[in-house]
């Protein structure tokens, strides 16, 4: 990892990369569960096949970011079994607000995740290029979910600004919180 000279009380290499995995598993965790909270309201209408595409792929992160973890040894954040529920209450409750309300939640989501995504593989080296090129092809993927989000009414959303930011700022603390604890 590429940093400047350390500071006192600055992470190591290790531990930076430790709270990146860690924060990107449980990102990747708490989306797959706010789609599913999604389906369980939206399963059965026009908005399911979108929804279960975005769903997939955020299997295929978590799968990708379990697997980076169990290689370099990295533990998962001892927050997961509240994104298990707050994730899955997220989807669910802005699903039942409308469709729109729910894709409203993938815009909040996607805009916050792809400037974490960004800002984590501009702070990647060389000797990381493996991480940095998962991470930048996630960061695509979650700019698509945010893109077809938006192609289907997310601004159309009851409140929409004040219900993004909202969302917005709950993901900017559930990373905050999930790289350290």
């Amino acid at each position: 990892m590429t940093s400047a000279r350390p500071l006192p009380g600055d992470l190591s290499p290790e531990e930076k990369l430790a709270r990146m995995i860690r924060v990107n598993q449980a990102g990747e965790y708490g989306a797959k569960r706010i789609y599913e909270g999604q389906l369980a309201v939206l399963g059965k209408t026009d908005s399911a096949p979108v929804l279960t595409e975005m769903l997939a792929q955020e299997e295929k992160h978590l799968e990708r970011f379990n697997t980076i973890m169990r290689q370099r040894g990295v533990r998962p954040t001892a927050l997961e079994p509240l994104w298990h529920a707050a994730g899955f209450a997220l989807g669910a409750a802005t699903a039942l607000m409308g469709r729109e309300a729910a894709m409203a939640c993938t815009v909040a989501v996607e805009d916050v995740i792809g400037e974490h995504y960004a800002e984590q593989a501009a702070s990647l080296g060389e000797d990381e290029s493996e991480l940095k090129s998962t991470i930048e092809s996630f960061r695509a993927d979650e700019m698509h979910h945010r893109d077809v989000s938006l192609e289907n009414g997310a601004e159309q959303a009851p409140a929409y600004a004040a219900l993004t930011g909202a969302i917005k700022a709950g993901t900017r603390l559930a990373i905050w919180l999930s790289k350290r604890i």
